[in-house]
């Protein structure tokens, strides 16, 4: 859980210094771990720790309803990795 925690929150700081505003959604049970508001677009991100999501979680991000203007992000954070592998879905 810590880990988990501790990757929302560097993704948060990540998209923060490009002009987002970012909110996690702990507890909710969403399919995204973080949503960032910018002046042109909304970014959903889920976070993993070393792994991709499975083709069924992928297909669930996928299917997600969203405005025109989001994109659907994961961000893999690989053990001792300064920055995230991004897949867009």
């Amino acid at each position: 859980y810590r880990k988990g925690r501790r990757n929302e929150y560097r993704t948060m700081r990540l998209l923060e210094t490009s002009g987002y505003f970012c909110i996690r959604t702990a507890g909710s049970h969403s399919p995204v771990d973080v949503v960032a508001f910018g002046l042109h677009d909304v970014v959903l991100v889920q976070c993993k720790s070393n792994e991709w999501p499975s083709p069924a979680d992928m297909e669930t991000i996928r299917e997600l309803p969203a405005p025109a203007n989001a994109r659907k992000l994961v961000h893999r954070w690989n053990d001792r990795a300064s920055l995230p592998l991004v897949k867009e879905v």
